[in-house]
């Protein structure tokens, strides 16, 4: 492997978590404000139910997927285009 395939490996390895993290990002985001709200409100009434903050955390995943689905979908569909369009230059 050439000095410039590594570099180019290791750009596109870079830009794959940039990728992963920026799509994900709100559904992981939200999931830990809700986990977060619910474990103080745990805290403040002192309520060690282990399950009650669950159901919250599934609507709250399941809100952000619907709002934020479509944008994820576009990103994850350019990002795999792209792959798709660059194929020949992965392969030599």
């Amino acid at each position: 492997m050439s000095p410039n395939e590594f570099r180019n490996d290791l750009i596109h390895s870079r830009s794959k978590c940039y990728g992963d993290f920026n799509d994900r990002g709100p559904i992981l985001l939200l999931s830990l404000v809700v986990g977060l709200i619910i474990s103080i409100i745990q805290a403040a009434t002192q309520i060690q139910e282990q399950t009650l903050a669950f159901i919250p955390k599934i609507v709250a995943v399941l809100f952000g997927l619907i709002l934020f689905g479509p944008w994820m979908l576009a990103k994850m569909l350019t990002f795999t285009e792209n792959i798709f369009a660059n194929l020949p230059n992965f392969i030599r």
